[in-house]
């Protein structure tokens, strides 16, 4: 199952595999778009059946209220005995992640 929801700003494309739930995220997550990025990724990381991986090859920005979904993904994700991936993370972004101490919480594969 594949599905698209665009944004002037930002975009995301979930790819369903009976192992994972892999969401590309592509754009600025922001205050404006951040409801958007919640509402995708609240059902996925509630999801114990499968593996959440996010693919962050083409987000280009993250702000506080970006990290703050992030955080509370990966609580509901540890609350399940589950871990939370992300692949091909941009080194601004992997930066941001080192900065607020996410890197050590999160399993992060490949990146840019």
């Amino acid at each position: 199952m594949s599905m698209t929801h665009p944004s002037e700003k930002f975009h995301y494309r979930l790819l369903s595999t009976p192992e994972a739930n892999v969401l590309f995220v592509e754009g600025e997550l922001d205050l404006g778009t951040v409801e958007q990025f919640r509402a995708a990724v609240e059902p996925l990381a509630a999801d114990k059946e499968k593996l959440l991986k996010l693919n962050l090859r083409e987000l280009s920005y993250v702000d506080s209220t970006g990290i703050g979904i992030f955080v509370a993904a990966l609580k509901t994700r540890q609350g399940a005995g589950s871990g939370l991936s992300v692949q091909e993370v941009p080194p601004k972004i992997r930066r941001l992640f080192d900065l607020t101490g996410l890197s050590k919480f999160l399993t992060i594969e490949g990146g840019s």
